[in-house]
């Protein structure tokens, strides 16, 4: 049995703004591999414990290098990912062999009402879309967890993005554990760490102890249209310059592809493109 967690920052307790990183990054560090900690204990208290053969950490956050390497030290079992560039981003070397996909530390996407640092991958990404439906991170890696027929069982996030999944037409099956509830955009009411380890074991237990089999995919009908808004209109500009991109008006392109793989790594590219021109 393999388990794969992809980890994110800014859905972590005790994570409020971008400053934090800049003023005392360890700190940030210590809440998400504290997080990862809890995650990990309810992995190991599991009925299921003895049949897990691996365990893939993804340290996701911005350059994949929060987490540091003596975390495996808990786990023998853990294989920890760092670093960038790399394919499938905040997915990487996920496939059908996974059985189950934890996403911590997740944030809502750009535009939610009290989203504690709310954004969809890059501030170039005014809005993002696939199929016409307004996307997350959570929702786009979990279409990509689909895509290798693998289950999102559990979901660790903010309040926002709680409210963001548990639409119809999201992902309202997943288990969720909210770690903290946005007062604003670089503000929120952060649950008591005691309390937020305690139930982040219980689902992690109940999760894995449940018929994985059961957990409904989240997918997209091929083939798929990722249509994305840009901030500004150079970022568009210089979009344009990969191959299989349309543009519908000033700042927004789009792009359709049977596959979905393709797709997602597309939009990687995307956003290093439109990040090189950010300051124009």
């Amino acid at each position: 049995m393999k388990v794969y967690i992809s980890l994110d920052m800014e859905g972590i307790a005790g994570t409020v703004d971008w400053d934090q990183e800049r003023t005392d990054r360890n700190m940030v560090r210590k809440y998400m591999t504290q997080q990862v900690e809890w995650v990990l204990e309810g992995i190991q208290e599991s009925g299921v414990n003895l049949n897990i053969d691996e365990i893939v950490l993804a340290d996701s956050h911005s350059k994949g290098d929060n987490v540091f390497y003596d975390i495996a030290s808990l786990d023998d079992r853990l294989h920890l990912i760092s670093g960038s560039p790399r394919p499938n981003y905040m997915m990487p070397t996920l496939d059908s062999a996974c059985d189950v996909v934890f996403l911590v530390g997740y944030h809502s996407g750009i535009g939610a009402l009290h989203g504690v640092m709310d954004h969809t991958y890059t501030s170039c990404f005014h809005k993002i879309m696939v199929n016409g439906r307004l996307m997350s991170e959570a929702l786009l890696n979990s279409a990509y967890a689909g895509y290798h027929s693998v289950p999102v069982g559990l979901v660790v996030g903010d309040e926002a993005l709680r409210l963001e999944l548990m639409q119809p037409d999201a992902m309202p099956w997943a288990r969720y554990v909210t770690t903290k509830t946005g007062l604003s955009r670089f503000a929120a009411k952060n649950r008591p760490p005691a309390a937020l380890r305690l139930e982040t074991i219980e689902a992690v237990r109940s999760v894995l102890e449940s018929d994985l089999k059961t957990i409904p995919l989240y997918s997209f009908a091929s083939p798929a249209t990722l249509t994305i808004e840009f901030q500004t209109t150079v970022m568009a500009d210089v979009v344009c310059l990969m191959p299989g991109i349309k543009r519908l008006d000033g700042r927004t392109v789009e792009m359709t592809q049977d596959d979905y793989k393709t797709l997602y790594n597309a939009r990687e590219a995307i956003a290093t493109l439109a990040v090189s021109v950010k300051g124009l």
